[in-house]
C-alpha cells in the first residue's frame, strides 16, 4: 500500500478509531495498534498485516519524540548475565538471531540456549537505535551492520563470561534464515 493510499485510508477512519490507534502508538504499543488496524481494515478494505504495519509506522513517524518509548534492553554483561541466570536449565550457548519487521527494520535477538530442559530464553532484542548508542563507546563499525556488530560484541562478551559458546551465523549480513546453533554430540568431541 503506497503512502498516498495509506493517508487516504487513515483519513476515512472515524475519529474515535483514529484516536484509539494513536493512543496505542503514543504508548509504544505497536502490536496492539497493528492488530486494531487489521481488525478495522478487514471490515471494509481488506487491510492485511503488512499494510497495517506501514500505517502504524506512519503514525509513529507522525508523533516522533512524543511517543513514550519502551525502554531498550540493557546490553552490558552484568545485566545480560543476570537475565540469563533466570533461565531454567543449564546454559549451553548464547545465540544471536536476525529478525525484522516493517517497524524496526532488521534487529537481533540474543538468546540463552539451555539443556535439561532444552529451551531458549530471550535476553535482549538489539534494535538500531540502541545498537548505535551501545557502539558509541567502541567507535566506528565500518561497513558492518551496527545491529549485528552490537549483538556480536554483547553476546560474545556474555558467552565468554559464562564460558559457553557464542553462535551468530551471519553477523555481517541480516539473514533470518541463517543456520541455528547445534550442540556438539559427545562422539564428535572424541569422548
Amino acid at each position: 500500500m503506497r503512502k498516498q493510499a495509506r493517508t487516504e485510508w487513515w483519513e476515512r477512519l472515524p475519529a474515535g478509531i483514529r484516536e484509539e490507534i494513536d493512543g496505542y502508538v503514543l504508548q509504544d504499543a505497536m502490536f496492539a495498534a497493528v492488530r486494531l488496524v487489521v481488525d478495522v481494515g478487514l471490515v471494509r478494505d481488506d487491510v492485511g498485516v503488512a499494510a497495517a504495519q506501514l500505517i502504524v509506522g506512519d503514525r509513529y513517524a507522525h508523533y516522533g519524540d512524543r511517543i513514550a518509548r519502551t525502554p531498550d534492553n540493557p546490553l552490558d554483561v552484568e545485566s545480560l548475565a543476570y537475565r540469563a541466570g533466570g533461565a531454567a536449565g543449564r546454559i549451553v550457548a548464547i545465540e544471536a538471531l536476525w529478525d525484522g519487521d516493517t517497524m524496526h527494520d532488521w534487529f537481533v535477538r540474543l538468546l540463552a540456549i539451555t539443556a535439561d530442559p532444552a529451551e531458549e530464553h530471550a535476553l535482549a532484542t538489539v534494535y538500531a537505535r540502541m545498537a548505535r548508542r551501545y557502539l558509541e563507546e567502541g567507535g566506528d563499525c565500518g561497513p558492518r551492520h551496527p545491529v549485528g556488530l552490537a549483538a556480536e560484541r554483547a553476546g560474545g562478551a556474555l558467552a565468554a563470561h559464562l564460558s559457553v559458546p557464542f553462535h551468530f551465523a551471519s553477523p555481517d549480513t541480516p539473514d533470518d534464515e541463517a543456520p541455528r546453533w547445534q550442540p556438539v554430540a559427545p562422539s564428535e568431541t572424541g569422548r
